[in-house]
């Protein structure tokens, strides 16, 4: 089309004119009657119609561009016409009359602004409809009373609550905040340190209790349940190098480090130390957690953890000399120490096997270490001040020991979906914290023996990083998951009330739930 309209434009530019056209045009302009106007006419249809006949397609573009151009004007003239009164006035005889005579000048109106039309006020953004929800596996009732909350990490929406702000018993899972508190306070290199000292006697030696229940009896620590633990066999073996065959002649035991009571009056001793094997008296002195098997992650535990260490002292040393409780003396020489492995290990290994008592002692450090006091009432102070390096509102929380063993423990659901985003993106040292996590159907406690996210529940395999929990009253689980859409989401979830151990696959089946729904998750 583009080259045909070129050919057709090369005849425009030249219009054939004729003898008859030009002497009409003259003709109309020379005598102004009807005669010539009818003539000057005829003629120029004659000669349009001969050029229209020579040159057809140049006559029909110029006049389609004539009618675009009269149409044109046609509008004009009608814009004129309905503009108002005045523009039809003037075409009569008597506005044309009216139009020789000198005008009376008017008065130029004073433009009035129109009224400020309202301005609708900004309308807030759509919200997004989710549409995937959890209702039905939410009331299932094996989780007793629910309190639960899931956030997405990355924009910090809670996307599902059910009482997610109630301050309730946590059980196990507090073990992640006494986790934070201990990093916080005491740092990630922290090494606790068992030492022996000269006493005030020639020949005596005072042995302290750091607080390092991870001390071992077995040589080297070597087959220890604790990995990487130090060995009261190498203190006791400095100890004699350092007196330098100098006979020991009786031996001081300071555990003053730790206040009493030893066992937090809350919690069921006959269960946790006898028969789950879980928890031991807290005294600053004691071997491989005081448990009977050293190996076990469960064994029962002694009634007298100070004791039992002594004895392997006593044996590695090569004497029986007297044994009496006192405190070293002021500037006393160092004659022997060993240190656990960092608050960093000691963490991890805490965490993936859900181990109380690493807990109870960094909660007991915390406290020692941010002037609250030695005891288990202090551990509510010294753990909260060190939770306020993270800038989470602490509202509604009580801590009555590290472990989460006591009933009286209280932590809203949203305080743990806002740490384990701080979790999660590793701040402040927190990594370590994701990294002891156990990993459902893989590690820890979600591993292989525990009975956790099978069947329907298997969906969700190795994409949980979660701590558990579990005490009379209640059983939870909060962490992280990678949801199937690419999502992380942190929960929380507590099952509270007359439950019972049918309640962890109920909460592994609403974290499968949380696991297929990720960002599309409703609350409804």
């Amino acid at each position: 089309m583009h080259e045909s309209d070129s050919t057709d434009d090369s005849h425009v530019s030249n219009p054939p004119t004729s003898p008859t056209s030009r002497t009409g045009r003259r003709a109309a302009e020379t005598n102004p009657g009807d005669g010539g106007i009818r003539s000057a006419a005829s003629g120029a249809v004659s000669g349009i119609l001969t050029a229209i006949r020579k040159h057809p397609k140049a006559w029909i573009a110029g006049g389609a561009a004539a009618a675009f151009v009269i149409l044109g004007t046609g509008s004009v003239a009608l814009g004129a016409t309905v503009g108002g009164s005045s523009a039809v006035a003037a075409s009569t005889p008597t506005a044309t009359a009216s139009a020789t005579r000198t005008p009376t000048p008017k008065a130029t109106p004073t433009p009035t602004a129109d009224p400020a039309r309202p301005v609708p006020a900004a309308q807030p953004a759509a919200s997004r409809i989710r549409t995937c929800s959890v209702a039905s596996l939410a009331q299932d009732g094996r989780l007793g009373n629910l309190e639960a909350q899931v956030v997405n990490a990355k924009t910090g929406q809670a996307l599902f609550d059910r009482n997610g702000t109630t301050a309730g018993p946590t059980a196990s899972v507090l073990k992640t905040l006494t986790s934070a508190a201990a990093l916080a306070t005491l740092g990630p290199d922290y090494r606790v340190s068992t030492t022996v000292v000269a006493g005030s006697a020639p020949g005596q030696v005072v042995i302290i209790g750091g607080g390092d229940v991870t001390l071992s009896r077995l040589p080297g620590g070597q087959g220890a349940f604790y990995t990487g633990a130090p060995s009261i066999q190498d203190l006791a073996a400095q100890t004699r190098q350092a007196l330098g065959g100098q006979p020991v002649t009786s031996i001081v035991v300071d555990t003053s480090l730790f206040g009493g009571p030893v066992w937090q009056p809350s919690w069921d001793e006959h269960e946790e130390r006898v028969v789950e094997g879980s928890t031991p008296y807290m005294t600053s002195l004691m071997v491989d957690g005081d448990r009977d098997d050293p190996g076990a992650v469960e064994s029962p535990r002694s009634t007298d953890p100070v004791a039992r260490a002594v004895q392997y002292f006593q044996q590695y040393l090569g004497t029986n000399v007297p044994v009496s409780a006192g405190a070293a003396p002021a500037g006393a020489k160092q004659l022997a120490v060993v240190q656990s492995q960092p608050v960093t290990t000691l963490i991890e290994q805490a965490m993936k096997y859900s181990d109380n008592t690493i807990m109870e002692e960094l909660a007991r450090l915390v406290a020692i270490k941010t002037g609250a006091g030695n005891t288990f009432d202090a551990e509510n102070a010294g753990v909260l001040a060190g939770l306020k390096t993270y800038g989470i509102d602490t509202t509604g929380i009580h801590i009555a020991d590290g472990s989460g063993l006591s009933a009286d423990n209280a932590v809203p659901p949203s305080y743990l979906t806002q740490l384990f985003i701080k979790v999660l993106n590793r701040q402040n040292g927190l990594g370590v914290v994701y990294d002891g996590l156990p990993v459902s159907g893989q590690s820890g406690t979600l591993g292989p023996g525990y009975n956790r996210f099978t069947g329907d529940s298997a969906a969700a395999r190795g994409a949980v990083h979660a701590k558990t929990g579990w005490i009379d009253n209640g059983y939870t689980l909060a962490g992280i998951v990678d949801a199937a859409d690419g999502t992380q989401l942190t929960f929380a979830v507590y099952a509270l009330g007359p439950v019972s151990d049918n309640a962890k696959q109920a909460i592994d089946a609403l974290v499968t739930g949380f696991y297929r729904c990720g960002d599309n998750l409703s609350n409804s």
